[in-house]
């Protein structure tokens, strides 16, 4: 019978006596020496396999992105603007950020990319390339000028995938023809454990208390929401300082606004953008309208920015401030809308907030007599008295606000009201205790009839409740709502 030794011809070192050396070479340092290449070889061409698999990726999804470009470019054909068309695909691409973004990397893979550029971005850098290329022909169709050049790149990139499909084919071989304990795995295996049986418990009776509790899951679901909508409340959203420092650049001054975002990169995030059509909203608010509309301008500049990546940045500026271009126009016409649409909400909450203002609807303290037949009358202490009751309530009066003295001084019971209703109610409650403790209010009865029948019986009212302990006279305070 013959042995078959193949299968040991997929070891790549062995540290048996076969091996030969040098005998200057010392057979053990020989072999770890050995065993070190062995190690880094196989780390380089799992680095490379990993690598080329995820560079297939990106390719993959720059195809399919190509080709909607192409599709468009062909619906398009014979138009005098592609460009149009072109920038419009390229602006669905980056509507949806999660499927613009490129995939991430491996562990290991393109480590010195702080930032993988977004497909957009990709799209951008290809049809400039395109645009260069026919530049200096100045072809008479452009149309069928970027169509050529997007299918040349496009062969391109098919073209390396089928390179990098071979080279990874070669390593994938290279790395399964040999023997490592990476490659080792059990091939079955089974085990039997005997359960052990259980055994009855004796069932202990104890007595509880429990609270029944009419909606348990309330207390945990209204603090989650409550959370929740804490983290969400648009009040919560403030501008930064940055923001208004960008907001308040020069209008129009592109180059200071790309070079702005260059240096302060990090000014592109989504809660600035809030920040600065908050700051609009509420700059709307108190008439500001061109500040306004600055802020609503600089924020969806922001928007775009991030919505385009960091290399799409500095292609959105070129296309905007080109005269004529669709770019320009559809950002200018989303900022109109924009602050039309503050504007409109703003005048809506001004105006509501004016009813809401009105005096009718304020709860408000006032002055009247309950009977129609007396009058509250107004006794201002004098300044000079010597009478300790009246230079008491002299330095009441020294105390009342400037409005509520002159009205006092006026003797009118409207002008005092009107300074009343300007207060809050607890203010005005504190005043007209005041008034009615220092003696600066009483009341006056009116001239009685005593010739007729009405006079006469009302004179013995009178009689009859001066026989009851009425304590002082004074004004009833009415709570007006």
């Amino acid at each position: 019978m013959v042995l078959d030794y193949s299968k040991w011809d997929s070891l790549e070192l062995s540290d048996d006596s076969d091996i030969e050396v040098h005998p200057n070479v010392d057979k053990k340092s020989f072999i770890r020496a050995k065993q070190s290449q062995i190690h880094q070889q196989r780390e380089q061409r799992r680095h490379e396999i990993k690598t080329l698999k995820y560079e297939r990726i990106i390719n993959d999804g720059l195809l399919t992105r190509i080709d909607k470009l192409l599709d468009s470019l062909k619906q398009h054909e014979g138009s005098s603007s592609p460009e149009e068309s072109i920038f419009k695909t390229i602006m669905e691409f980056a509507s949806n950020p999660a499927d613009d973004q490129a995939p991430p990397p491996p562990e290991g893979v393109y480590t010195h990319e702080k930032e993988q550029p977004k497909y957009s971005a990709m799209m951008s850098s290809l049809v400039d390339q395109v645009k260069k290329e026919f530049e200096e022909s100045k072809p008479g169709d452009l149309s069928k000028a970027y169509t050529q050049g997007v299918e040349g790149h496009k062969t391109k990139v098919q073209s390396l995938q089928k390179e990098l499909l071979a080279k990874l084919a070669q390593l994938e071989k290279e790395e399964g023809s040999k023997i490592t304990s990476d490659g080792l795995h059990e091939g079955f295996s089974t085990s039997h454990v005997a359960k052990a049986t259980e055994q009855a418990k004796a069932a202990t009776t104890s007595k509880q208390t429990e609270v029944e509790l009419l909606n348990p899951g309330a207390s945990a679901q209204q603090s989650t929401s409550k959370a929740a909508e804490d983290d969400d409340d648009p009040a919560n959203v403030e501008v930064s300082p940055l923001a208004k420092k960008f907001a308040n650049l020069k209008r129009n001054d592109y180059s200071a606004y790309l070079q702005f975002i260059s240096e302060h990169p990090h000014i592109i995030a989504e809660k600035e953008t809030d920040g600065l059509l908050v700051e609009a909203f509420n700059s709307q608010l108190k008439g500001k309208e061109e500040y306004a509309r600055q802020c609503v301008h600089q924020g969806l500049l922001l928007q775009y920015c991030r919505s385009l990546g960091h290399d799409g940045i500095r292609l959105f500026f070129n296309r905007i401030t080109t005269k004529d271009h669709r770019a320009s126009t559809l950002f200018n016409d989303d900022v109109r809308d924009t602050y039309n649409r503050i504007k409109t909400r703003a005048a809506e909450l001004s105006k509501e907030n004016s009813a809401s203002n009105d005096p009718a609807g304020v709860e408000q303290i006032q002055l009247h007599a309950v009977d129609p037949n007396t009058k509250i009358t107004i006794n201002i202490p004098t300044a000079n008295s010597e009478d300790p009751t009246e230079i008491e309530a002299r330095k009441v009066f020294d105390t009342f606000p400037a409005d509520l003295q002159k009205a006092l001084a006026s003797e009118s019971l409207d002008e005092v009201n009107k300074v009343l209703g300007n207060m809050s109610v607890e203010e005005a409650e504190v005043v007209v205790e005041q008034l009615g403790n220092g003696g600066m209010l009483s009341l006056e009865e009116g001239i009685i009839d005593g010739t007729t029948a009405e006079g006469q019986k009302k004179l013995a009212e009178i009689e009859a409740e001066g026989k009851q302990d009425v304590g002082q006279p004074g004004g009833d305070v009415t709570e007006l709502d």
